[in-house]
């Protein structure tokens, strides 16, 4: 078998082209061929976070699993909690079954939350 190299390596950033307005520090999900948009509530397709704000059909940078994001927070999350995807593109707390994203680093100040991404 030859060798083998990933396209993208966890943790790097990656250009993709924003399906609708995402805001910098927003969680964002797969919407088309390399197309991502605001992450919905407990959505499996979350891959990273917006690099920037960015227009619809404009490019952005997404940095993906992996890497330690300061994201908004949807309600009280403690530190060591698993954190899910919310509504608009923030950050819950896992209550039930909903894809894990990563874990918090920190407790949710001021509406954000530091975790690290799996």
């Amino acid at each position: 078998m030859g060798d083998y190299s990933p396209l993208f390596l966890p943790g790097k950033a990656i250009t993709m082209t924003a399906s609708a307005a995402v805001t910098g520090g927003q969680a964002v999900e797969v919407t088309g061929n390399m197309q991502v948009g605001p992450g919905a509530a407990a959505s499996a397709k979350i891959i990273g976070h917006a690099g920037y704000d960015a227009p619809s059909g404009g490019e952005v940078t997404v940095y993906g699993r992996g890497t330690v994001h300061e994201a908004p927070a949807s309600g009280t999350i403690t530190a060591g909690a698993s954190v899910v995807a919310a509504a608009t593109g923030k950050v819950a707390a896992a209550a039930g079954s909903e894809p894990v994203l990563g874990v918090a680093l920190t407790a949710a100040a001021s509406g954000r939350v530091l975790y690290m991404e799996f």
